[in-house]
């Protein structure tokens, strides 16, 4: 991965067949972390019937940075994920290998 142009592109971007967040990706690591990340934040938020307005004002996120990380169209970084973590009190980062 070290200099390619893959960061140019979506984690959404390496879906090969179906649709995100449940897609199968091409071989890409960081597009399964995001996109094992993005299921998890979605699972928390549904858990806690929290709507990602709520979360939002309860994580210090915008709103639409939590929609771009459920959609796939952005990468996040790890200051958002810090925040959601704390303020779903779940773990949302799936480890070495999702």
């Amino acid at each position: 991965m070290p200099g390619d142009s893959s960061r140019t592109l979506a984690p959404r971007a390496f879906a090969r067949t179906g649709v995100w967040p449940n897609a199968a990706l091409a071989e890409h690591h960081g597009a399964a972390v995001a996109q094992a990340l993005a299921r998890r934040l979605a699972e928390a938020m549904a858990a806690r019937q929290l709507s990602a307005k709520r979360l939002a004002l309860d994580a210090g996120v915008n709103r639409q940075t939590i929609a771009n990380v459920l959609a796939g169209s952005t990468w996040p970084d790890l200051l958002t994920i810090a925040s959601l973590e704390l303020a779903l009190d779940a773990d949302l980062w799936p480890g070495r290998r999702p």
